[in-house]
């Protein structure tokens, strides 16, 4: 089982109008395939290389997540790395990245989504790996919502 999950899709969209849409927190809970995503906080005004943002999250409890985006590449490639909350926490848990890669194509953009748990640390690792067969659907998931919010919103325009 390889450690990075990579699942892609043509959205028919400008890779401007998608990384607007994933760039900015705030609407990540619109686009999340895996139904966890609940409120972005302490959202920055932008996003940029080493720029954190924290997330609600609930997956049967609630909890938060913080993140910090370790590539940037506006209107191409945007990745952070996602850890507890609480400090103690992210020295056990946690470290996964979370990686859309752009490509403008004939008919829109491909857009690559990636999960990369090789930073994943070696307690939590075991348990996040088994559910790659899962999080490759809620990544699958989430490019067709995507595409759905992205849509949407050409159509009301």
């Amino acid at each position: 089982m390889s450690d990075v999950v990579t699942v892609e899709r043509v959205i028919p969209a400008s890779p401007e109008a998608v990384f607007a849409l994933i760039s900015d927190p705030r609407r990540h809970h619109e686009f999340d395939g895996s139904g966890t995503v609940r409120q972005a906080k302490d959202v920055p005004d932008a996003l940029r290389l080493g720029a954190t943002f924290g997330m609600n999250m609930r997956l049967g409890v609630p909890y938060s997540m913080v993140s910090k985006v370790v590539e940037y590449v506006d209107n191409r490639r945007l990745a952070w790395q996602t850890l507890p909350a609480y400090p103690l926490a992210g020295r056990l848990a946690g470290g996964r990245i979370w990686r859309y890669e752009l490509e403008p194509v004939e008919g829109g953009t491909l857009v690559r989504e990636s999960w990369d748990i090789t930073q994943e640390r070696l307690l939590t690792k075991p348990a996040v790996r088994q559910a790659a067969g899962k999080t490759r659907k809620n990544m699958e998931a989430t490019l067709a919502r995507i595409e759905e919010v992205l849509t949407k919103r050409a159509q009301q325009a």
